[in-house]
């Protein structure tokens, strides 16, 4: 079943929004919740993992449910998409971020429009988001390799778990990224560290395709 372009393009519009509206709106119950902040980033954690499969499953078949540019970017360099989708993609991603920050502003009674005073940079961040999206396109490439039918169980569970093991708590999506920028609330990230966020995450991608594009390739396969 094949879906036109702007089908696909809403799909990963619709799927950025409701995963940052999860991420946002998650981190704002749990920091009303309670003042423990590992029980908080808990609280934040399970419903993100627990969005991805959902929304992996349902829009997946339509645009591939990337929502993320650092896994268009796999894909582009992967040759399992067209460079010209590329640029579309990431503006519907970008777009539906956005949208769903706003949308968690709105849900709680926040102002609508934020600029996060959070810090989150230094050197154990960055590589962090390498490490994040390196495993998370990792994740994706292998999945779709060997069990395609476990993609959505998969990519939301290394995300519930890259949550604590990464120093960033895994972004690993530039959107998300310029996204919680637009929000001074639990997930927030100042704008000003965002570029570097993004740049680590672009690194992330290239070497996961570079690293699995290698360690998949069967003998029989040519080189």
């Amino acid at each position: 079943m094949t879906f036109t372009l702007p089908r696909r393009l809403t799909a990963e519009f619709l799927g950025t929004a409701f995963l940052v509206g999860t991420v946002v709106g998650s981190g704002i119950m749990a920091d009303k919740l309670t003042d423990d902040v590992a029980l908080a980033l808990l609280g934040n954690t399970l419903p993100t993992g627990a969005i991805l499969v959902v929304l992996i499953t349902i829009l997946g078949p339509i645009s591939g449910a990337h929502f993320n540019p650092a896994v268009s970017l796999a894909f582009v360099l992967n040759k399992t998409m067209p460079l010209s989708e590329l640029a579309p993609y990431v503006m519907a991603q970008i777009a539906g971020g956005v949208a769903g920050s706003l949308m968690a502003h709105a849900m709680f009674d926040l102002t609508l429009f934020q600029l996060s005073t959070t810090a989150r940079t230094g050197t154990g961040q960055w590589i962090a988001e390498i490490v994040a999206t390196f495993g998370l396109v990792g994740t994706i490439l292998a999945g779709i390799r060997f069990r395609g039918d476990a993609v959505p169980w998969l990519v939301g569970l290394y995300i519930t778990a890259a949550y604590w093991f990464t120093a960033s708590t895994s972004f690993a999506n530039p959107a998300v990224a310029i996204a919680r920028g637009f929000s001074d609330t639990f997930a927030g990230i100042r704008m000003m560290d965002v570029p570097a966020f993004i740049l680590a995450q672009v690194i992330g991608s290239i070497l996961a395709v570079l690293v699995l594009g290698w360690l998949l390739r069967s003998a029989k396969e040519p080189t």
